[in-house]
């Protein structure tokens, strides 16, 4: 815990476990011992700042792409993951491409290029959306970026024509919490970030 030595709380994205914790043993115990054991609170915030259209990552990348007319995507249950709107005027996918790589600190950027080379409406679903791919081509979107995908999305973004931009889980993920942290310092807060790259 040295790196956050003297914080009260940390806020990150992905929490301890997905879906809850049955017993406090092993891993589980590890991680959160370290945290009574240094009074810290922890703070997650995952799918809603997923979704969140002005703190959200999927509203940072957006914004970072400069989308215009953007709207709530990424249907999930009630609520929405991501974030949809309409590209600047001839945007290709090589530009887009290397402006997540510079912006996103990620020079693995894949692309699989199905769909047009101008791009036109971008839907976005950060960290694993791919299962979102379908829903994009409904909407109208040609490009769908995402941080990773599974292996039948090659096949899926073929047969739907469109382009599939897989920038990186970690990647994808961070932009929400750096909106957080601006947030908390609005309101007179003393902050800190604090990265870990997977390289996934």
């Amino acid at each position: 815990m040295a790196p956050c030595a003297g914080a009260d709380v940390i806020v990150t994205h992905h929490g301890l476990s997905w879906g809850g914790i049955e017993r406090v043993t092993d891993r589980h115990y590890d991680r959160i011992s370290a945290l009574v054991d240094d009074d810290i609170a922890l703070y997650v915030s995952h799918l809603p700042l997923d979704g969140h259209q002005t703190l959200g990552n999927a509203a940072a990348i957006a914004d970072l792409l400069n989308l215009d007319d953007t709207d709530p995507f990424g249907k999930m249950g009630p609520e929405v993951v991501g974030q949809q709107g309409v590209a600047p005027a001839s945007l290709t996918r090589d530009e887009l491409t290397t402006t997540l790589e510079s912006e996103l600190e990620d020079d693995d950027v894949q692309v699989l290029d199905f769909g047009p080379e101008e791009v036109e409406r971008i839907a976005i679903v950060t960290g694993s959306g791919t299962d979102w791919l379908d829903e994009a081509r409904d909407a109208g979107a040609d490009t769908l970026i995402t941080g990773e995908g599974k292996q039948q999305v090659y096949h899926r973004a073929r047969e739907a024509g469109i382009n599939v931009v897989l920038a990186g889980h970690y990647a994808t993920e961070t932009g929400g919490v750096r909106r957080l942290q601006s947030l908390a310092e609005e309101w007179g807060l003393s902050t800190s970030y604090h990265s870990h790259p997977t390289g996934l």
